[in-house]
């Protein structure tokens, strides 16, 4: 049996899931059916019970079935021999409850890293070709697995820079400014600024060679690839950064350096790597990006992470498709879902690869 593992999951007035329940007895579950079955739903439901919320930047009103105010999502983990029940309810005066054998939270952060999980879905590739907001988000949730006070330094910092930021705001209108409480909210921000700067820089000292050696793998070593950390602070200290940048800073009404303009710089052959690169090469990137990640989990936790692919195999081609299910369904004994619309071409593949799994028709 896995070390690691959901169990079974039972949903009501979730999505389109009206009242459902699934148990999960093999190590690989695929999800097939038409779109608009359920597949995603279903997925982003487990995602949900390990991170509190969804995956697909659903609002919880939004996840509620039709015509419904509320929703409950029930899971049982298996994590080294021990139960775990999880229970995610919105209530219809849109409270949130999340609880974990009967021991509510207080805050739903000290949740994240307790189940670990590594998503990998069509729309991810905004990591490779949109702003760096989505490569801080996606450094951001792979930490955040692992360290949870980094979490929590996080959360401070930015409830920190929006209020430095207001203070700004309205320095610009009246004129006015608070200079001891700029100086101690500055104050603050400096010292969650530098223990995230570290955390990140640590990270992806560790993340980096992994992922480059993954890209290398799948993309048959043909480009040579480099991740490159861009922070302000790498270079000046931080409280200096904000000195020196305090006029500009009234002028725009905003915090204009700071960890919250950190990148995760992509460059293929020495160019930047969105610009140049193809669609293949992109989705090779993605998947070394999301292996790396699973990777550093499976490396720190000493047990994989439970991986949910969203409509992969329409992204890969089916020999990558059979590599990234031998890797991580067979080499890492770790547990996954997949969905695709096509049943026979997912048993086929898992047969091929003569991986104990399931299938789960939402027809």
């Amino acid at each position: 049996m896995l070390l690691y593992r959901i169990d079974n999951i039972s949903l009501v007035s979730f999505r389109n899931y009206e009242q459902a329940a699934f148990s999960f007895p093999r190590p690989v579950t695929g999800f097939c059916g038409n779109n608009g079955t359920g597949k995603t739903n279903l997925l982003d439901a487990i995602y949900y019970l390990c991170f509190t919320k969804s995956y697909f930047g659903k609002t919880d009103t939004q996840n509620t079935s039709h015509g419904k105010t509320g929703f409950r999502i029930e899971g049982q983990f298996t994590l080294k021999n021990q139960v775990y029940n999880t229970v995610a309810v919105l209530r219809e005066n849109g409270k949130k409850e999340f609880g974990v054998n009967n021991e509510q939270y207080s805050r739903f952060a000290a949740h994240i890293g307790r189940f670990p999980c590594v998503v990998i879905a069509p729309d991810d590739t905004a990591i490779i070709t949109e702003g760096s907001e989505e490569r801080r988000k996606f450094m951001d949730y792979t930490i955040s697995q692992l360290s949870s006070s980094y979490l929590q330094t996080l959360i401070d910092y930015n409830k920190l820079l929006q209020q430095r930021n207001s203070m700004l705001k309205k320095w610009a209108e009246t004129q006015t400014m608070d200079e001891s409480l700029m100086e101690i909210i500055s104050g603050q921000l400096v010292a969650a600024g530098n223990i995230i700067f570290q955390k990140r820089k640590a990270f992806l000292d560790e993340f980096t060679p992994v992922a480059v050696a993954l890209y290398n793998f799948i993309s048959g070593g043909k480009e040579r690839l480099e991740l490159r950390y861009q922070s302000h602070l790498a270079t000046a200290s931080f409280a200096g950064l904000l000195k020196a940048s305090r006029s500009k800073d009234i002028a725009l009404q905003r915090t204009t350096c700071g960890i919250h303009r950190d990148d995760l710089e992509c460059r293929m052959n020495n160019e930047l790597f969105r610009a140049t690169a193809s669609q293949g090469q992109r989705k090779s990137l993605l998947f070394a990006l999301k292996l790396a990640e699973f990777e550093l989990l499976l490396r720190h936790n000493q047990f994989p992470p439970i991986l949910l692919l969203d409509d992969v195999f329409e992204k890969l081609d089916e020999h990558r498709m059979k590599q990234l299910l031998y890797k991580v369904g067979v080499e890492n004994k770790g547990q996954v879902f997949i969905t695709d619309t096509h049943c026979t071409r997912l048993e086929e593949a898992l047969q091929t690869l003569s991986i104990d799994h399931t299938i789960i028709n939402l027809q």
